[in-house]
Parts: structure tokens; C-alpha cells; sequence
């Protein structure tokens, strides 16, 4: 008889105990179990308040936790901040900023947020960032200016 080492007799009895859907699923799925993990509203909605701040993103945030995607948009409009919808001169930066409410489609893999931005003299812009639920970690993956 051949003898099983602790840790893989451990390992068998504790996949035996599991129900058969939950073993079933354990088994269709090939990502490991931390992979699995996808943004909540209140993450990503902390997220973006961090990200934006009250005037902008830092140059920090603009290169650490940015999508590649964001990157290449903004490399190719290099008259316009892509981050915050708006021209890099004269108005580089917001008075303040406001992230609303948080929407997540799990289906689609994405959430967003509508993002308002106050420019003085009453003048405000509207636009929607989106998160990736699955980026790791988590990171501006793209920016919908609304006009």
C-alpha cells in the first residue's frame, strides 16, 4: 500500500467534504482562488475619490494606475487632459471634484462612476470613469467624456 503525504490526505478529505456543486465549480474553474477576486462598488467608488482628488490626478496616478489603454488615448491627444475631459490649457486644473454613485455590471466585467468636475465661474463638465472589475490591481481603465 502505498502511503499519501499529510498535506495531499488533508487536501482529498477536504474536497470530499464539499457538496458536488461546490466541487464542480472548484473544478471548472482554473484561476486561483485570490484571481478570483472582483471590484465592489465601494471599492472602486474609494478608488476613484483617491484617484481624482479634489483637483486631478497626481503624476503618480496618471502613470501607476492608469490602463495601457488610457496611456496610448492620452498619447494620442496630447492637446487635452484625457483623465479629466478637458483642455490642458488654459484649464489644467479643477477647482474640485465630485465622483458619484458607483454602477457595476458583473456580466460585463466593468463599474463606473459619472464624475463632475468644477472649473469655477459656475462651469462644470460631466464624464464617465471606468474600472475593470478583475484589474489587478485596481486601475483607471477608461474615460467617456460626455459632450
Amino acid at each position: 500500500m502505498k502511503t499519501t503525504p499529510y498535506g495531499l490526505g488533508a487536501l482529498l478529505l477536504t474536497l470530499l467534504a464539499l457538496p458536488a456543486p461546490a466541487l464542480a465549480a472548484a473544478a471548472a474553474d482554473p484561476t486561483p482562488v485570490g484571481a478570483r477576486h472582483r471590484h465592489t462598488a465601494p471599492e472602486i467608488s474609494t478608488f476613484l475619490a483617491s484617484f481624482y482628488g479634489h483637483h486631478g490626478p497626481s503624476a503618480h496616478d496618471r502613470d501607476q494606475r492608469v490602463s495601457q489603454q488610457l496611456k496610448e488615448k492620452q498619447a494620442h491627444a496630447p492637446g487635452s487632459d484625457v483623465l479629466l475631459c478637458a483642455q490642458k490649457e488654459p484649464r489644467n486644473e479643477p477647482q474640485d471634484i465630485a465622483v458619484g454613485p458607483v454602477t457595476v455590471a458583473q456580466s460585463a466585467g466593468v463599474g463606473w462612476a459619472t464624475v463632475t468636475t468644477h472649473w469655477g465661474a459656475d462651469q462644470q463638465d460631466t464624464f464617465t470613469a471606468y474600472v475593470r472589475l478583475d484589474s489587478r490591481p485596481i486601475k483607471l481603465d477608461d474615460v467617456i467624456c460626455a459632450g
